[in-house]
Order: C-alpha cells, then structure tokens, then sequence
C-alpha cells in the first residue's frame, strides 16, 4: 500500500497521508480527493512513500486521483515550495489558490475541445451536390453551402448557421467528406516591422545572445522608446528555439492593446490569456493550452507567475515597478520577484521593462547584480519627449478642479484636431460630502474613510469596501439641507468639460465606466479611430497605451502624494506622472503636458520636467540610505486584524514577546494601521527589518512557527514579507 502525501487548502503548513491502492510514483502533482473531517476536499499530491509516521489503521483512504489532465511539473512545484517558505504560507494555500477555479473542486475536468482545428471539406467532399442532400435537411443545406463558400469554418462559425449543425460533424467525418485543417492565417493585412533604432538593436542583440542561460536585464527605456518592439524582437528569437514565452504585464486594462500588438506579429503562433477578466472555463482553456506547450505566447497579469510551461525559454515583466505585482491579501507575494526565481531556477532570461524602473530594481542594476539595458530617445523619428510646464494654482485660481490656463490650452487643442487627456486619479463625483453648518461629513461606516460622492447615481460609495448607500437629503445631523460635495473626482470634471466645451467628444475612463466585459476593447478602439476629443482618467490610463493622436495631457490634484506619510509616495507619484506624461507626443504630434500645482519648484517637480530619472532616484537613494529604508534594509510586517483594536495589539504585543531577535535584527513596537478600520476590522501591524536578507528570513521562519502557538481566535494575521504598502 503507497502512501501519498497531500498538500491541502487549510491554515496548517503540513502535509497530509493518506492511504491510495492505485497509486504510482508517475502521480506526484496530480490532483486527487481526499476525505478531510467532514467535508471531500481536493488537495495536491506533493509525495509519495511506503512509510508514514501515523499508525497506518488511522491512515483514511483517498475518494479518487484526477488522472484527466497532465500533473503539475517538479519545476512548479519547486516554485510553490519556495513560495510558501519564502513568504511564509501554507504550501496547500499557495498551490490550490494558483490554479484555475475549475481545479480547485472536487469535479473531474469536462471540457468540450475549444482547441480543435477548423473543419473543412476533403476532396470527397468538395464533390458532393448539393441536390443529393433532401430539401427537408435545411441544416445540412446550409452547413454544405458555408463549407463551400469558405476555406475553412471554426466550430463558432458552425453554432451560427444553426445550433443542430454539430450533430452532423461526426457523421460527415466519418464519410470523409470533411477533416480538420491546420489554422489559416486570415490577417487581413501583413504588418509593417518598424525599423530599429541603434539602442533598440544593441537591446536586442544584448539580451538575444544570452538566451541560454539566466540573467536579469532590467530595459530602462523612456515613454515611447519602444520596449514593446524589443520584447517582439526578443520573443521572436525564443520562438524561433521552439520555447514558450511569458508576459506579465501589471492590470487587464493593458490586454487588449498588448494582445492586438502580439497577435499581429505572430499571427500564426499560439498565445493565450490569463487574467481575472476571463471566465472559469476561459482560464482553464487557456491554463491547459499552456501546460501541453501547445500555447508558445502566455500573457497575463501577476497569477500567471505560477503557470505550468513545459518549455519556457524567456520571461518579460513589462512596468516592473508597478505595485499591481505584489499581491494584497492571502499569500502576499510578489509575481516580479519570483518571476526572476522561476527565471533562475529555469536557467534562462527575464527582461524588466519600464520607463520609472523601482528603486530596488534601479539599486540592483547600478550595483551589477542586474544587467541595465537604456533606451534614452523615442522610436519615432519626429517623436520628441513632451515639454512639461506647471500651471500655479496660488495664481490661477482653479473652477471645479481646472484652471483658466489649462482650458485655453484644452480650447487650442480642439482647435487643431488633436486629442487631450486630463488625468486626475480620483473617480467618483467628489471624495467628501459635507455640511457647512455644523462640519458633519459622510463617513463609512466599515471603513476609517470618508464615502465618495457619485451624484449621477444619487448615491454614496466606499471605495475601500464597497458600502453604498443613497444620498441624504439633509445633514442628518443639524437637518440643514445645503449639504454640498467637496473636491473634485472624474464625474465632476467630465460635468465640468461638458460645460465648457458642449461640441466635443468626452469620454470618461475609470473603474465605473469599464466594468463591463469588453468595455476596454471598445474604449482604444473608440480612441484610436479619433471618435473621441478629450479623455478624462484615472491611472487605468497612464501606462502602457499608445495614443498617436494625443497632444497634450493636463494633470490635475498632483500635489496630494506630497503630503503622504508613505516613503514610497515620491517614488510613486514621479512613476505615475512621468507614465501619464508620456502618454502624449509619441507620434507626429507634438506633446504637452500642463501640471496645476501649489509647489512649481518641488525638486520633484523639477526631476519631472527635465525628464531626469536619475537625479530624482540617486537623491531617493541617499535618503533612504540615511533613513534605514529599503533597498539598503529588507522588511517584514506581522500584519493583525479584528472588531477591536486593543485585541489586536494585544496580541502583536504576544507576538513581540515571543521573538528572539539576534543583533541583526529590528523590532519595532505595534502601531495602528494609517487607514485603523477596513471592511468592518481594525488593523494593525509590526515592523521587522534587517540589513541582511538570509538573517531574516531565518528569524521570520522560527517566528512564524512560535505566532502559531499563540490563541488566534478572534484574530486574523499574516506576515507580509517585503511589504510595499503600510
């Protein structure tokens, strides 16, 4: 009798035994399900043995192994196992929560074939006429004729003629009247290649002729410089070695335009999707196209990290400083830092790609520990970088958010025919309701925020848990009815344009306006064919698209992050505005970008405007290296939640006491969390931090094990190894 041993979804980092009678060694990764108390739970087979140290009668026997699909790959597993002890979570939770939904039940896969060919007719069939067929069998009519008037039809293009038509393929094959054909590239057009500029090619060559072995290439390239055509480049050359290659790129709003760019290149080679957009059945299709190789482009957002590529040659993280790539709950792990471990493990490349790399990427490259790869000057012949001037609202008095400065140059800009875009990174209609008789603002009542005004929809919204609720007619607390928002979101602003400019095209881009499945598609597709003239948005726009028509960009309420308690506030804000910025001039036109701010002559501001990347990141650097911050130190958080706030640091300060720190090792006293309430909990944390990594993780490992002891039941905690928000 074997004995497998199973990694399960439950709190606990252990493996389980259990009894298997047709149990083989080929089995290891499988998917199987096991009784667990009460429940059927499908858990993972990490090993397999004749021993166990539990008394064999009290061993369970399994319910069944899913044989159905092919088993999760040692070199995954390797990635799960490092995962779980580097961030310090059940392996059981890091794996099942990796894998498709579909994979996660108790259910065998019953997937109908979306992979199958095109049909079309043999030479038998293309003999066939069409008389032969009786009058009464219009399906078969109808289905004869499409196969005659078309190369070949996909199993869609069949279920539109009529949803019988199926039911008379397998007969059909059977006489040899139709067979699968290969997949016919209908590109309507070929695509023009872009000449390479000097950089771009000394990129390529660079990165091309180390395919073969690991290295971490961080391609540090300004707004418009051509990352993508060199990720083309270089993925051509991983394709052309038969290897599969894995693009991580930080939100789905980037798909559809990364997508479309792929699949015009290599319209011939498959590629699939992987993102939280997708149904259940979607993922899974595109999942297990990836695990058989059949899928040679993988494309997706920061879960992909963890799919089954048997023959991965080359790894792309495409704005690698984008916090999108650390996840924020559960198992907190970064898909950059261990796309480059999976990279390393694999003995092969991974490109980071940015214009605003992170100070810890940016830290690495100058000190040689990554290979640092710049394109300083756009791709485009007649592009040129953006001039960036400041509009200084102490003089120019703002009116719902825009200055008289900003809409002469909105007004010159519709004048010309070119698009603008004004970002301001606030949806809703205003951030706060307030009474001006007694000072009563809309609080959440979950949340330790204020609720967001959405008067279109005449209602309130948390934009932390989702709380709604409708909008008050008077102040419920003195009764006075000129309750009125304050601040500026996207809906006031898009009012605000409407009123100044009634004949132009506006089109607001948030996470309201783009719930909708394919509402993105519609969005760049609307832009790109100039049916609109000004753009308002949130950072869903501004990286990574290409907009050729947009000429100038206004950025509104910057000045915010600068009072941000946030180390990383800097960082981030110089990151997002040079993104947004970047977004204009990348073509023929000309590019301008207009920055209201109280602060004109912030070193930042100033870094900004001279489009110097470095001189902000070596003043960063010193900064941090003064203060004790990261990349000079490595930080953990033990982070803590519950309905009251005196339980939680109570048992942080439990926490505390049961560490061992050695000399190499900071321990700071618990403190409330900035934002205390969130979804009905209050929170709070304890910082950890070390100049050496291994030193770290080697006391986060014995910590982790003594937390476990200590009573948990009104509590939920987790440590959030290299945390980046707190």
């Amino acid at each position: 009798m074997l004995i497998i041993r199973v990694a399960l979804n439950i709190p606990v980092d252990t493996l389980f035994d259990y009894q298997a009678e047709d149990a083989s060694m080929h089995d290891i990764g499988l998917r199987v399900c096991v009784p667990f108390g009460k429940k059927k739970i499908t858990g993972i087979i990490m090993a397999i043995s004749t021993k166990t140290q539990v008394p064999i009668e009290k061993l369970k026997s399994v319910y069944c192994i899913f044989r159905e699909i092919n088993p999760i790959p040692p070199a995954l597993l390797d990635l799960f196992q490092f995962c779980s002890q580097y961030y310090h979570h059940p392996l059981g939770g890091v794996i099942i929560n990796s894998l498709p939904a579909l994979l996660r039940n108790n259910k065998p896969i019953k997937l109908k074939d979306s992979t199958q060919h095109p049909l079309g007719l043999t030479n038998l069939g293309r003999q066939i006429d069409i008389t032969s067929i009786p009058a009464r069998n219009r399906v078969a009519r109808r289905l004869l004729i499409a196969f005659q008037n078309a190369a070949q039809l996909t199993f869609q293009q069949i279920k539109q003629i009529s949803p019988r038509a199926s039911k008379l393929l397998d007969k059909w094959k059977q006489l040899g009247w139709i067979a699968e054909q290969p997949i016919i590239n209908t590109t309507p057009k070929a695509t023009i290649i872009p000449t390479l500029t000097a950089e771009q090619v000394n990129a390529v060559t660079t990165v091309t002729a180390g395919l073969e072995r690991f290295n971490t290439w961080l391609l540090h390239g300004i707004t418009g410089s051509g990352k993508t055509e060199v990720y083309l480049r270089i993925i051509e050359s991983a394709l052309s070695h038969d290897k599969q290659t894995l693009v991580l790129i930080p939100e789905i709003n980037l798909t559809p335009q990364l997508e479309a760019v792929f699949r015009a290149r290599f319209c011939t080679t498959p590629l699939v999707n992987l993102h939280s957009g997708l149904n259940d059945t979607e993922r899974l299709t595109g999942w297990l196209q990836a695990q058989r190789g059949e899928a040679k482009i993988i494309l997706g957002t920061r879960l992909a990290v963890f799919t089954p590529l048997p023959k991965l040659g080359l790894i792309i993280v495409d704005e690698e400083h984008d916090s999108s790539f650390k996840q924020q709950d559960g198992l907190r792990y970064s898909a950059r830092d261990l796309a480059i471990f999976r990279a390393r493990k694999t003995n092969i490349p991974v490109v980071l790609g940015t214009a605003t790399p992170s100070l810890e990427s940016y830290f690495n490259a100058i000190n040689g520990r990554y290979q640092y790869i710049r394109l300083n000057s756009r791709a485009v012949q007649s592009a040129k970088l953006p001039s960036i001037q400041y509009i200084d609202t102490r003089i120019h008095k703002s009116q719902d958010g825009l200055s008289e400065p900003l809409l002469k140059a909105l007004e010159k800009c519709l004048s010309e025919k070119h698009q603008s875009l004004i970002f301001i990174n606030r949806r809703g209609y205003a951030p706060v309701l307030l009474c001006k008789s007694c000072g009563w603002s809309a609080l959440c009542q979950r949340c330790s925020s204020r609720l967001v005004v959405h008067l279109r929809d005449k209602k309130l919204c948390c934009h932390h848990c989702g709380h709604e609720e409708k909008f008050p007619r008077a102040c419920p607390q003195c009764g006075n009815q000129d309750i009125a928002p304050f601040g500026q979101g996207t809906q006031r602003v898009e009012e605000a344009l409407i009123a100044h400019f009634p004949s132009a095209r506006i089109l607001r881009i948030d996470r309201d306006s783009t719930r909708r499945k394919n509402a993105w598609k519609e969005i760049l597709h609307a832009i790109h064919t100039h049916q609109v003239d000004i753009l308002i948005g949130t950072q869903l726009l501004a990286k990574g698209h290409d907009f050729p028509n947009l000429s100038l960009v206004g950025i509104l309420n910057a000045d915010t992050s600068l009072y941000s308690t946030d180390f990383r506030a800097s960082e981030r804000l110089f990151a997002q505005l040079m993104q947004v910025s970047g977004r204009a001039g990348r073509a023929n036109v000309a590019g301008h970008v207009l920055i209201q701010t109280e602060f004109p002559d912030h070193p930042l501001y100033y870094a900004l405007q001279q489009h110097d990347y470095d001189a902000l990141a070596q003043t960063l650097l010193t900064e941090r290296e003064v203060a004790g911050f990261p990349p000079y130190v490595y930080q953990a958080l033990l982070r803590a939640e519950a309905h009251n706030i005196k339980v939680v640091l109570n048992f942080l300060k439990q926490a505390a006491h049961l560490a061992k720190p050695t000399q190499a090792i900071q321990l700071f006293d618990p403190v409330p969390a900035q934002l205390l309430r969130l979804k009905g909990m209050e929170r709070a944390y304890l910082l950890i931090q070390s100049t050496s990594r291994k030193q770290l993780q080697t006391f986060l490992a014995e910590w982790y094990m003594q937390i476990n002891t200590l009573s948990a039941r009104k509590i939920r905690w987790t440590l959030d190894v290299d945390p980046i928000e707190f």
